[in-house]
């Protein structure tokens, strides 16, 4: 038995993945696909277009959470950092693998204030609390400071555009072998090309539908 798969974290788990398969965002009805491809790339309205979708549960797949659960596990991740909290669905995942390491770290950012309450909740119901801290405010700023010296794995699933961004807030205190995660990260050009460039001190390749795998080579 593992923290994943006991009480109280699986149930949990289970009953937020169907109230986000319930769930309905009115105002993600409003933008047309070309829209939204085109927000999901800007790197001036993304605060407006995200704070108009804070209703939109924005979790990754029960797949990808077994996955980054796994990696972090398999790795003997201590140290973790995540960029775009929203209701907390892969934190659980991440924290979950932080309590069965032997204890750890993870901080996590999140702008939409309705969020951050939300997932405070629900890692507080799922006993994770205790290991998480999330930052409110943009994760330019909110990851810009105060960072642990040695970061074991990194998981980007904010703002598409930002990706490259938050890469190098995080980069240098990346530790050689640490894991980057980018979830959708086909909507960041520009960071696949910087993961995927030979001088980019990665080793990166696509893993399932929707998911960049890369490593930090040094």
């Amino acid at each position: 038995m593992t923290t994943l798969t006991g009480i109280p974290l699986a149930p949990l788990l289970a009953r937020l993945f169907k109230e986000a398969a319930a769930a309905t965002s009115p105002a993600a009805a409003r933008y047309s696909r070309e829209e939204r491809a085109r927000l999901l790339g800007s790197k001036t309205e993304y605060l407006n277009f995200y704070g108009s979708l804070k209703d939109l549960w924005l979790a990754v797949s029960p797949e990808t959470g077994t996955l980054l659960y796994m990696l972090a596990r398999s790795t003997g991740a201590r140290i973790v950092v995540e960029f775009g909290t929203s209701f907390g669905i892969s934190t659980l995942y991440l924290a979950a693998a932080l309590r069965d390491n032997g204890g750890g770290r993870l901080i996590t950012t999140e702008f939409e204030p309705s969020k951050v309450t939300r997932a405070k909740a629900n890692l507080t119901e799922g006993g994770l609390v205790d290991l998480v801290e999330i930052r409110e405010g943009d994760a330019l700023e909110t990851l810009s400071r105060d960072l642990p010296d040695r970061i074991d794995l990194l998981l980007l699933d904010g703002a598409k555009a930002l990706y490259p961004e938050i890469l190098s807030l995080v980069e240098r205190r990346l530790k050689p072998g640490a894991l980057v995660i980018a979830d959708n990260a086909d909507f960041s050009p520009e960071y696949l090309e910087r993961v995927h460039s030979p001088a980019g001190g990665y080793m990166s390749t696509p893993f399932g539908d929707d998911v960049e795998l890369s490593m930090r080579l040094g």
